[in-house]
C-alpha cells in the first residue's frame, strides 16, 4: 500500500518538476502538488512529466512518453479540453506542448464554469500558492516580464501622438488581430468562489490570433470581432481597470483587463512592492497649481502607487505603472500623462521572451 503511494506521488513529483522548468517556471511546494492531484489523473500526469518542452507531434510524443500513438491521441484530447495541453493544428498535423501554470492551466481552469472539480478547493489553493514569495520571485522578478502596461490612449498627449508605436495601443493590437476571444477572467472568477470578487466585469479576458481559435475550439471562450474588443476595452478603462498586454513586440497573445484587488499581477506589486508588469511608456505629471487635493487620484490607482501628502498627490514612479486610470478619473485635470525619458522596448516576438526569461535563469 505505502509503496503504491510513494509511486503515484513520484509521478506527480516529476510532473512539478517539469513544470518548474518552463521559461515561468512553477516552484515545487505542498500546495502545487495537491494542485496537481487534483487536476491531473496519474496518467496524465505521468504523460506531462515526459513532454519535451518545445511542441511536438504525436509520434514524437508517443516516443518520449511510451504510449501507442493512437491511445495517446485520446489521452491529449482529454488534456488539451482541461486546459493541461495545447495542441495547435499545423500543416502535416497537430502539435502538442504542456500547458505551464501561468499563461496556462490556472487561467484555463477558471476561464470558465466547471462542474467536474471543485472550484473553491482549486481557488483555495491557488490563492495559497500564488502568495509565496519564492512563486512571485519566479513569476515577477527577472528584467523580461510576462506583461507590459497598455497606457489610456485617449490621453496620449498630442505633441507625442506619431511617436507612439503600434505595441503601444491596445486598440491598434485589437485591429491587427482581426478578432478573437472573450473569456471569463480567472483572476476574478477565482476571487468569486472565495466570496472576495469586487464588481469589475467578469467577461473582458481578451485573447488573439491562433490562441484565440484554441480556446473556442476547446469551450474556454466565446468568438468575438474586432469591434466588441473595442468596446470591452473602452469599457473597462471608463471602470478605470488597468490594460496589460503581451510583452512582445509582435503576434500579440492577450490583453488583460485588471483590478487591483483580483489581479495576481497588480496585487503583487501592491502588497509586495515588486513591479510584477513592464510600465508604459508614460507616466503621470502632476500641475499642483491644478490639484484639489481631494484624492480620487489615489483611490482608483490600482496599485498604490499614488499617495496624498499635505492635501497634494505623490507619484511614486518606482511603482508606477504608467496605464493612465489616475489622470482619466481626476476631476480638475492636474494629471497628464508625459513620455518617460527611457522607453522600454518589448522583445520582438513570444520565443524571444521565453528564450529572455530562460537566460534570465540561467536555464537556457
Amino acid at each position: 500500500m505505502g509503496h503504491g503511494v510513494n509511486s503515484r506521488r513520484e509521478v506527480y513529483l516529476a510532473l512539478a518538476e517539469r513544470l518548474n522548468r518552463n521559461p515561468l517556471g512553477a516552484p515545487v511546494n505542498d500546495v502545487l502538488m495537491e494542485v496537481l492531484f487534483r487536476l491531473y489523473t496519474e496518467t496524465e500526469a505521468a504523460v506531462g512529466s515526459r513532454m519535451p518542452m518545445r511542441p511536438v507531434t504525436l509520434e514524437k510524443a508517443a516516443e518520449v512518453t511510451g504510449i501507442e500513438a493512437g491511445r495517446l491521441d485520446s489521452i491529449l484530447d482529454q488534456m488539451a479540453d482541461k486546459g493541461l495541453i495545447m495542441d495547435f493544428s499545423r500543416r502535416g498535423g497537430a502539435l502538442y506542448v504542456l500547458a505551464p501554470m501561468v499563461i496556462g492551466f490556472f487561467e484555463y481552469t477558471f476561464m470558465r464554469a466547471r462542474e467536474e472539480v471543485d472550484m473553491k478547493e482549486l481557488a483555495e489553493l491557488f490563492e495559497s500558492y500564488f502568495k509565496y514569495d519564492q512563486v512571485r520571485e519566479e513569476f515577477f522578478g527577472r528584467d523580461t516580464q510576462l506583461f507590459k502596461t497598455l497606457v489610456y490612449e485617449k490621453l496620449i498627449p498630442a505633441v507625442v501622438e506619431t511617436e507612439v508605436l503600434d505595441y503601444e495601443r491596445a486598440s491598434e493590437i485589437i485591429r491587427r488581430s482581426g478578432g478573437g476571444a472573450l473569456s471569463m477572467c480567472s483572476c476574478r472568477h477565482k476571487a468569486r468562489h472565495l466570496g472576495k470578487a469586487c464588481g469589475a466585469p467578469l467577461e473582458v479576458c481578451t485573447t488573439l490570433g491562433s490562441p484565440a481559435q484554441w480556446l473556442v475550439k476547446r469551450g474556454m471562450g466565446r468568438p468575438a470581432s474586432v469591434d466588441e474588443l473595442l468596446r470591452v476595452l473602452d469599457q473597462t478603462e471608463k471602470e478605470g481597470l488597468v490594460h496589460l498586454g503581451d510583452n512582445v513586440l509582435d503576434q500579440h497573445i492577450y490583453i488583460c483587463h485588471c483590478c487591483g484587488c483580483c489581479c495576481e499581477v497588480l496585487r503583487t506589486t501592491r502588497e509586495t512592492g515588486l513591479l510584477a508588469a513592464h510600465p508604459s511608456n508614460f507616466i503621470p505629471a502632476l500641475d499642483p497649481d491644478l490639484c484639489a487635493g481631494c484624492g480620487v487620484c489615489a483611490d482608483s490607482c490600482q496599485v498604490g502607487a499614488i499617495e496624498m501628502r499635505e492635501d497634494t498627490a505623490v507619484i511614486k514612479a518606482d511603482l508606477c505603472l504608467g496605464c493612465g486610470a489616475c489622470a482619466a478619473s481626476c476631476p480638475t485635470d492636474a494629471l497628464a500623462m508625459k513620455r518617460r525619458a527611457v522607453l522600454h522596448h518589448p522583445p520582438a516576438t513570444k520565443a524571444e521572451q521565453m528564450s529572455r526569461m530562460m537566460k534570465e535563469k540561467n536555464r537556457a
